[in-house]
């Protein structure tokens, strides 16, 4: 059974002045989130700076973010790591905190091998309960999980559920729709792919720009599970330009800028990200004014 169908966004992290969590801001920005008609609240995750989260605020985040969700969305936590053991200890926290699912980064730097890629999925998913999604984003990490693997692990682990596809690449999309036919839910890692995704088959998206455009994000995902996709198409390349502005540097530094001018005080990143650049502002402000979420 699918963990969500929609839009479930890749909530970023508020921080204070002293680069504390906010936690007022936070509450803020979920409750926003569930307000616009996101589906899933995705936390500590790549948008949500988790690689510069300690154990324990990374942890108290995810507490935080299921108790002001009161089960009206689920709430998936970022728990991978390319260390399999620490993997499997925030995992199994995780859901003794209450999420309702797991989202698990391709082990990064380590540059497993498609045996290793299989060992260390199904080591942590056998430690808990809880559904997973294996996150595919070899831009970041350094590795791709093939296809192939994927549909492995899909027969071999009854609680790898899903996986999030940001490779890029829409021929492994495809033919990882083929290989699983329909025991693997899709959904799309990038914004600027929704529509594709969804048109293999594929049952969302964990985006970014969910952050700062809720509601258009969760009515282009079902505009294509409703089969309306000339509605899904114009939705899309409406927001290709504020897509890439959303990343006209690396995430999750813009969409920090983004909420910021929207009025979540959600500060700047944690080093080593740096804020936005007074260039890149003006571009971004002009691309949330002209999508109309500014």
């Amino acid at each position: 059974m699918s963990i969500f169908k929609g839009s479930g966004v890749a909530l970023a992290t508020p921080m204070k002045e002293n680069g504390e969590i906010n936690y007022e801001s936070l509450e803020k920005l979920i409750e926003a989130q569930i307000e616009g008609g996101t589906d899933a609240l995705i936390v500590c995750g790549t948008s949500g700076e988790a690689p510069t989260l300690e154990d324990d605020e990374h942890l108290k985040a995810i507490a935080f973010a299921v108790k002001t969700a009161k089960g009206r969305v689920p709430v998936i936590a970022g728990t991978g790591s390319n260390n399999t053991a620490h993997a499997v200890m925030m995992s199994q926290e995780s859901e003794k905190l209450g999420a309702d699912g797991l989202l698990l980064v391709t082990p990064y730097y380590n540059k497993a091998t498609q045996d290793g890629l299989y060992v260390h999925y199904r080591k942590i998913a056998s430690s808990t309960a809880l559904p997973c999604i294996v996150y595919n984003v070899p831009s970041r990490t350094g590795t791709n999980i093939l296809p192939e693997t994927m549909a492995r692990l899909a027969c071999d682990q009854e609680n790898i559920v899903a996986i999030k596809e940001a490779s890029g690449n829409i021929s492994q999309v495809a033919k990882l729709a083929a290989l699983t036919d329909g025991k693997l839910d899709i959904y799309s890692g990038n914004d600027d792919q929704i529509v594709p995704i969804c048109s293999l088959g594929g049952i969302g998206v964990i985006s970014v720009l969910a952050n700062v455009a809720p509601r258009e994000t969760h009515d282009m995902v079902m505009a294509c599970l409703d089969g309306n996709y000339e509605e899904a198409r114009r939705l899309q390349l409406k927001a290709l330009p504020l897509v890439s502005q959303l990343f006209i540097e690396v995430n999750p530094i813009p969409v920090k800028a983004a909420l910021n001018m929207q009025g979540f005080n959600v500060g700047t990143p944690r080093l080593p990200l740096t804020e936005l650049t007074a260039e890149h502002k003006n571009s971004l402000r002009k691309a949330m004014e002209d999508f109309g979420c500014l």
